[in-house]
């Protein structure tokens, strides 16, 4: 998903106009990243913490070459996702493997129900228990 995606995408939630939406995104990615630069760290309740971390000077070679070549330390910004977000995506990655497990045992054995077979690969979201992932939004509280 793009920028422009997540600004159609509030705009059109909260019917606001894409220029102001847009302009109010920018401006928060601006305060993410100013904090970041004036403190090191920003934590997002709900969603997670952005850090910057120092990562060491280390020796690498070059691929080309295999000639060794030294890499200057330099800061980086590290993530951690919230407790909500981890779990939301847990829940996806076992919703995808249930899905995967269901149309194994389907193309194993005879299809039961009396209705045409689905494609192989294929299992309907309602069947995973995580059906509204997508809708819920991630950040219900505001701390």
């Amino acid at each position: 998903m793009t920028k422009k995606e997540i600004v159609k995408t509030i705009s059109d939630e909260i019917g606001l106009t894409q220029l102001k939406t847009k302009e109010i995104v920018q401006k928060t990615f601006d305060a993410i990243v100013e904090t970041l630069v004036e403190e090191g760290r920003i934590e997002l309740r709900n969603f997670g913490v952005f850090e910057v971390k120092e990562r060491a000077a280390r020796k690498a070679r070059n691929p080309r070459t295999g000639d060794r070549v030294d890499v200057p330390a330099k800061y980086v910004v590290a993530f951690k996702p919230g407790k909500e977000m981890e779990e939301r995506v847990r829940m996806l990655a076992e919703a995808r493997d249930a899905r995967i497990a269901a149309a194994k045992s389907q193309a194993a054995g005879p299809s039961s129900g009396g209705g045409k077979p689905m494609a192989v690969g294929v299992v309907p979201m309602a069947e995973t228990g995580a059906e509204n992932l997508a809708a819920r939004p991630l950040m219900a509280r505001s701390d």
